[in-house]
């Protein structure tokens, strides 16, 4: 698991440290039931303080990506899973609303940068 925290940033290192673990939940790396670095080891290896690292733990624990359990760590639960499918499923009626209305699909990429920026 390859997590790097830019320092510099607007962003703060525990947003940092969660969007990257939820990027991979949404990549596929990290699966259901598995189980994060324990806060401690993360904190070391980012040179950040392990109270950063256990915000970004809660954070998202608090949108059920996480579950955290005293003594047994972090592990991945089925919801990162299920977000992704209905996720997935908004895109594909996304793709078919773009077709119908006669948009490419670089047209359509275009319009979601614009939403996006």
């Amino acid at each position: 698991m390859l997590i790097r925290v830019d320092p510099a940033s607007a962003v703060g290192l525990a947003e940092q440290i969660a969007g990257q673990l939820r990027g991979q939940l949404a990549d596929g790396t990290l699966g259901v039931g598995d189980r994060l670095p324990p806060a401690r080891e993360l904190a070391a290896g980012l040179d950040v303080n392990m109270h950063t690292v256990l915000r970004a733990y809660a954070m998202l624990r608090e949108e059920g990506l996480v579950e955290l359990r005293r003594g047994r760590g972090a592990h991945v639960t089925g919801l990162a899973t299920s977000q992704l499918a209905r996720l997935r499923a908004q895109i594909g009626e996304l793709v078919a609303t773009a077709t119908r209305l006669g948009l490419s699909r670089e047209q359509l990429l275009d319009e979601i940068r614009k939403v996006g920026s």
